[in-house]
């Protein structure tokens, strides 16, 4: 029990190590207010809100709000850094956009799924042990900082420039990869939705391209902000283009496609249909089916 503690408070302050150093590379050339980096206290704010959740939500033994959590975090920097940093430009306001429009169409569908389904699986290991359960919260925090790594830097930078056509292709890119995330999670829900689909899985629409579309449209959004940021990073700010790499092993490596896809083999890997399909069907990047 000791050598558990010991793992998840040192898990917990590499967590806050890896936010802090990405913080202090992403700071240098931003705005500052009161002598402090905006970019740091939207990273004080992050794991701050996700904390304070936590100390409810342990008490509750719920995951109900992580996700709608999440979210308001998202939106909470962004206010905070448009709030504190030099007068925005066309680059700064139409990230800000993108970053509020999609938090609040993923929180509010995860917050309706979750309200619908009645628990996340993912946490019935986790909620019994509150140190478990407070790790859960600060990776939330740590995801949020790092995810949102190329906006911030965008939002918070001096170093403005016109958008450009770099700028503009960054825009295409993250709206493809929105469009995508929207259509796919709309495909899964109205299939769920179908009794006759009860305890099948999905093989249709954008699910026949792919095993896991809205996770490859998440990934494709989040490389459009770092395109976008692209032209404004300077020196050690360049480090915020982690963002996309994160996201994507975050996706792909620890809390997505990895225990969906053991999850899904423990539940359809005897089903022939099954094999057919996964044995066709790209794992994440949107292919026609072999």
């Amino acid at each position: 029990m000791k050598k558990i503690t010991r793992v998840l408070l040192f898990s917990i302050c590499i967590a806050v190590l890896l936010a802090t150093l990405l913080t202090l590379a992403v700071s240098v050339g931003g705005s500052q207010y009161s002598d402090v980096s905006v970019f740091a206290i939207c990273t004080i704010a992050a794991f701050g809100i996700n904390w304070l959740a936590f100390i409810p939500a342990n008490m509750a033994k719920t995951e109900h709000y992580y996700d709608l959590t999440g979210s308001l975090t998202y939106l909470t920097i962004v206010v905070i850094a448009l709030s504190l940093s030099q007068e925005p430009d066309l680059r700064a306001t139409i990230v800000s956009a993108m970053v509020v429009v999609w938090a609040l169409r993923l929180g509010s569908f995860l917050f309706n799924r979750i309200q619908r389904d009645g628990k996340d699986d993912r946490f019935d290991d986790i909620k019994p042990n509150a140190l478990r359960f407070f790790l859960a919260w600060t990776i939330q925090a740590l995801w949020v900082v790092f995810t949102a790594a190329c906006a911030l830097a965008i939002i918070t930078t001096t170093n403005r420039l016109p958008l450009g056509a770099i700028g503009l292709a960054g825009i295409v890119i993250w709206a493809f990869g929105f469009i995508i995330e929207i259509i796919a999670d709309r495909q899964k829900s109205a299939f769920k939705k179908n009794e006759a689909n009860k305890g099948r899985f999905i093989s249709s629409g954008l699910w026949s391209w792919s095993r896991h579309p809205n996770y490859f449209g998440e990934i494709v959004l989040w490389s459009g902000i770092a395109v976008l940021a692209w032209p404004v990073l300077l020196g050690w700010q360049w480090l915020a283009m982690i963002s996309p790499i994160f996201v994507y092993l975050l996706i792909t490596r620890i809390s997505g496609v990895n225990k969906l896809e053991a999850k899904a083999e423990e539940k359809w890997g005897q089903d022939s249909d099954y094999r057919v399909y996964k044995e066709r069907t790209s794992s994440l990047i949107l292919m026609p089916p072999k």
